[in-house]
């Protein structure tokens, strides 16, 4: 009995140490599978987070790509509102929007440090930008300068740059870039997950632990796949609320194109009236002397005959006055110079003594300096002198007609780039200082603006400052202005010093009385084509007064029947711009039947155009005198082929 209950205590005893060691065993190989699934799921957890990490990292590069894309969007957009515009506050939007994506590209670097694929597109952008920078930066100065028509190519260049299209291929390449580094993260992930899962499987066949913690891990990885969902629709979201801005975005910008187009409508209109008051005024002067002339002179025939012609003189200087004030304006509007020559500014300005003294009156004292060491300059002496006598009229207009003016010369070397965008060389510089009001450092910044203008309505054009800062440009200088309020203003000219040593011929003066002798012609059969019938009278007795047989008509359109009918004719002379049928059209027609017809077109204003606009035949500007006329005439009959360039004014 002892020995057979022995055996069973053995047995149960041996079973429990059995059960002990296969409980501490399983306990053990539990404890083992417990820590191994939870260093797995640490794993597993830390490999999400840097997954969701990177994921919300590569969406921060590829938001911030789109918005640098948009950014420069909207920069172009505000450059071409401000080259067609002129308006600075386009100007400023544009600068600060450049500016800002400058800063995109730097928080794009920075984001990307750690990632060396995107370093070279990177540089690439930052590359192209800094070039576009340049291209841009050319076509808002030429707005700055007025030069709209230079502005409106280089923007349209502009537009077609290699320089914007690498910005587009690098803005795409690092998008696309972090597109597939962003799947190749995901991979990873996904790749990490699917090793702890078998793991996990591989763990099970231990037991009910195993099998529980198989359950725990799927548990986790279900709330991991949650996560990850809700972090996907998060990022949808943030998609979604991108959109919404940018479409936002957009309206204001829409809303913003149309108040500014009313508010340049508004300043147009306000430039017009103002060049209309100021150009008004000038020609009421003008007109006044010529009205006046011819009044005394009426008078003058019946109580004082020997005045006539001193009152017709005066009639003349008026009309004299008048054409240039309208070449002036075509001047501005051409942005060209007229008739450049070596000149001595202080040769110039001495020559001008006498009307500067005469315009400013008594009251100013002029004070001429002279330390320019004989240096010339090319520029168009008529220009020099109109700028001269611009400058001091409006000292004199600041002092309010007393005070002293002093315009210095002087000779001086710049280094390039020290006056505004003046080339580096030898300078003369022309400074014309006063001693008037000044003005405030707001208005510095608009005095050069075409039609701006600190005088009264009706009292300037706006015109002065424009034309001067254009007639330096031209003359390949620079102008510079400094000014205190209740001290005075000093305007300085530096314009480029000319080396030449001998004489260089020189165009003629359009404007200028022409001194070669002519042989004149008479008794040619002419017709006169003119629809204004006042210019069609006074053209008629010019040409009659010259010896010639003439027909008038008035209508372009009836021209072909008075030649078929009343012809032969040895010349034509007729307008440009007429209602029906423009000059060109009605002698192309001619032509055709009649093709050794001679022509002369007359034109108050021929814009940008030459001779070979008009067929190759010679064109003469109005208002003229009977001595251009006639000189005209024989250029006209004397043409036997297309001329290159034969324009004349008198």
């Amino acid at each position: 009995m002892g020995g057979s209950d022995a055996e069973p205590r053995l047995v149960d005893k041996a079973r429990a140490i059995w059960r002990g060691l296969t409980l501490a065993a399983m306990a053990l190989l539990g404890a083992a599978i417990l820590v191994a699934l939870v260093i797995v799921q640490s794993n597993a957890n830390d490999q999400r987070d840097r997954a969701l990490q990177l994921q919300r990292h590569s969406y921060d590069v590829m938001i911030l790509t789109r918005t640098l894309s948009g950014t420069i969007a909207r920069a172009e957009a505000a450059l071409g509102r401000y080259v067609i515009s002129g308006d600075q506050g386009n100007g400023r939007d544009f600068a600060d929007q450049w500016d800002q994506a400058r800063d995109q590209i730097d928080r794009l670097a920075s984001i990307t440090d750690d990632n060396h694929a995107q370093q070279a597109p990177i540089d690439r952008l930052r590359a192209a930008y800094q070039a576009r920078s340049a291209e841009l930066s050319v076509t808002a100065l030429s707005t700055a300068y007025r030069k709209d028509r230079q502005a409106y190519a280089r923007y349209y260049e502009a537009g077609k740059s290699a320089s914007l299209r690498e910005i587009d291929r690098q803005l795409e390449a690092i998008i696309a870039t972090e597109h597939a580094l962003l799947d190749a993260r995901t991979a990873a992930a996904k790749a990490s997950v699917d090793r702890s899962t078998a793991i996990q499987r591989v763990l099970t066949v231990f037991g009910v632990l195993i099998v529980f913690c198989a359950i725990v891990l799927g548990f986790f990885t279900i709330a991991a796949i949650k996560e990850r969902a809700a972090a996907q629709v998060e990022a949808d979201s943030e998609r979604e609320r991108a959109a919404v801005l940018e479409e936002a975005v957009e309206a204001a910008t829409r809303a913003l194109g149309q108040q500014e187009a009313k508010l340049r409508q508004v300043q147009k209109m306000e430039a017009v009236g103002q060049l209309t008051g100021g150009i008004a005024h000038d020609f009421n002067n003008m007109l006044a002397v010529v009205l006046g002339g011819l009044e005394l002179a009426r008078r003058g025939l019946d109580s004082d005959p020997a005045s006539v012609a001193k009152h017709l003189d005066n009639a003349t200087e008026g009309a004299n006055r008048a054409a240039a004030l309208t070449r002036r304006l075509l001047a501005f509007s051409r942005e060209e110079a007229l008739n450049p020559e070596p000149i001595k500014p202080v040769d110039a300005i001495a020559g001008m003594s006498d009307l500067l003294d005469r315009t400013l009156g008594d009251a100013i004292t002029v004070e001429r300096v002279d330390d320019g060491s004989g240096w010339r300059i090319w520029a168009d002496r008529h220009e020099l002198e109109n700028t001269i006598l611009n400058l001091a009229v409006n000292a004199r207009d600041a002092m309010d007609g007393r005070g002293r003016l002093s315009i210095r010369t002087s000779a001086v070397t710049l280094t390039p780039g020290q006056i505004g965008h003046c080339l580096g060389g030898d300078h003369v510089a022309v400074a014309v200082a006063d001693t008037g009001c000044g003005m405030a450092p707001e208005l510095l910044d608009r005095v050069f603006e075409p039609f701006f203008t600190t005088k009264p309505v009706g009292q300037g054009t706006g015109l002065g400052l424009s034309q001067i800062f254009a007639f330096a440009r031209q003359s390949g200088g620079e102008i510079a202005i400094e000014s205190t309020p209740g001290e005075g203003t000093v305007v300085t000219l530096y314009l480029p010093r000319h080396n030449a040593t001998s004489a260089i011929a020189t165009q003629t003066n359009a404007a200028a009385p022409a001194s070669a002798p002519i042989h004149a012609i008479t008794g040619l059969g002419i017709l006169v084509v003119e629809d204004d019938p006042r210019v069609l009278t006074a053209t008629v007795g010019a040409l009659e007064e010259l010896g010639h047989h003439v027909v008038p008509c008035p209508d372009p359109l009836d021209a072909p029947r008075i030649v078929d009918d009343l012809g032969p004719f040895d010349l034509i002379v007729s307008d440009v711009l007429m209602p029906g049928q423009t000059g060109p059209e009605m002698v192309a027609g001619l032509l055709d039947r009649y093709p050794h017809l001679a022509v002369l077109f007359v034109t108050g204003y021929a814009g940008d155009g030459s001779a070979a606009d008009f067929g190759g035949r010679p064109v003469l500007r109005k208002p003229f005198t009977i001595a251009g006329l006639e000189r005209a005439i024989v250029d006209a009959v004397q043409v036997d082929r297309p001329l290159t360039d034969q324009i004349a004014a008198e």
